[in-house]
């Protein structure tokens, strides 16, 4: 799954111990590089439990992520090799922060994830607005989760004494960052935030730096955590593919479509979720010439029922999850992605024009209404109007963001506040 030689291949559930983790090519990993999900509320709980080979002191970097959407694990295996290209010396370790929370909060928050996803998003939908919409049950799941899930982050802090936090999920930002700002915590608290809006859970008065994809994310951050957060926009928060020139007659090539007729790619996240054989539907009737290629996901059973309705089909093409989403994107005229977040960047910054349909629940909602505020993308609520809007942008000249290449890297400002 990990797109590079470094963190995120090994996994051990002892609550004692990570093993060095090698990569799929077998070559050895960059020195002291860690990657775990520590089961228990006694997540690395005392001394005796540094992970093994961690001797002699360099900057260290914990990275809190969740494995509960590759928006979340993307970005921390990203800034991961980042921080080792910069400093090979660094002690790098990423977390699952359910896992490390506890099993209270892996019940409470990741099991069932599946389930409310792909088939109970009405639940979804209640779930979120009770928790960062309503203000007296946000009160009261912050009370809780500080209850719960927040001595198992500190013990894990107080184990691995890094230099720099960093959060690419939002539930541990929201806690170390309120720990930070009543003093509870000493170690600076970055939040590494890849979706556009709904920010509440990821701003916060008591976070040291927000890196953001989005520099229209600075209004909102701001009105939550105040003026004075520092917000900085950033590359690096996804694959490294994205920081090159877009050469479409190349990636079409390498994926074996058509140099002469549009691609449109419809996209269900890491998930696979929303209308996914809707929006291929729309595709085909948008131009008789268009290719489609529908990304599922980790979603196997949508991608079987997708390539049974279009079997017959030679224009679409129906795969499973990808780590190559810059060669895709860079092949694409247009995106139709469901759950917003970091895809609809990459799109943005290849040029591709962003249709956003088939999954407005709960925070992407509030994403779509971003889009469209500031005019980042089509935002299309039903079926009936998608083959028209995928029509509408197959017309619009396709518009890379060469400024996004040009941005300060995730990376140097996390190892900037490390002191490193």
């Amino acid at each position: 799954m990990a797109p590079s030689d470094h963190c995120w291949e090994s996994r051990t559930p002892s609550h004692s111990s990570c093993r060095r983790a090698r990569s799929r090519s077998s070559k050895p990993m960059a020195k002291r590089v860690w990657s775990a999900v520590v089961a228990g509320s006694e997540a690395m709980g005392g001394a005796e439990h540094r992970p093994r080979g961690l001797g002699s002191r360099h900057v260290r970097v914990l990275i809190f992520s969740s494995d509960i959407g590759e928006g979340h694990e993307l970005p921390a295996r990203v800034v991961c090799d980042g921080i080792l290209a910069r400093r090979p010396d660094a002690e790098v370790l990423v977390l699952d922060t359910m896992r490390a929370a506890g099993p209270v909060a892996t019940l409470v928050v990741r099991r069932g994830a599946e389930v409310v996803l792909g088939r109970l998003g009405w639940l979804f939908d209640l779930q979120y607005w009770l928790i960062a919409r309503f203000a007296p049950t946000r009160a009261l799941m912050r009370r809780l989760c500080a209850l719960i899930a927040l001595p198992g982050l500190l013990r894990t802090v107080a184990a691995f004494a890094p230099d720099v936090i960093v959060c690419t999920y939002p539930g541990a930002n929201e806690l170390l960052s309120d720990a930070r700002r009543r003093g509870r915590l000493a170690v600076p608290v970055v939040s590494a935030i890849t979706d556009l809006a709904a920010l509440q859970y990821w701003a916060h008065a008591g976070c040291d730096l927000h890196l953001v994809v989005h520099p229209e994310s600075a209004a909102e951050i701001r009105a939550i955590a105040g003026a004075a957060a520092r917000v900085v926009a950033v590359r690096g928060l996804t694959s490294p593919g994205f920081e090159a020139p877009v050469d479409p007659a190349g990636a079409r090539a390498a994926l074996g479509l058509d140099g002469g007729a549009p691609v449109v790619l419809v996209s269900g996240g890491g998930w696979g979720i929303g209308d996914l054989e809707g929006a291929v539907r729309a595709a085909l009737a948008a131009d008789p010439a268009a290719q489609v290629v529908a990304l599922c996901g980790h979603n196997a059973p949508a991608r079987t029922a997708l390539q049974a309705a279009f079997a017959r089909e030679p224009r679409v093409r129906v795969s499973g999850f990808t780590d190559r989403m810059d060669r895709h994107l860079a092949a694409a005229d247009v995106l139709v992605h469901s759950t917003a977040g970091l895809t609809a960047l990459e799109a943005m910054v290849c040029g591709a024009r962003v249709i956003s349909y088939g999954w407005g629940r709960g925070h992407v909602r509030l994403n779509n209404e971003a889009y469209a505020r500031f005019g980042l993308a089509d935002v299309v609520e039903g079926p009936a109007g998608l083959s028209a809007a995928i029509a509408r942008a197959l017309l619009r000249p396709r518009s890379p963001d060469v400024g996004y290449a040009r941005r300060p890297a995730a990376a140097d400002e996390i190892l900037d506040l490390a002191g490193a």
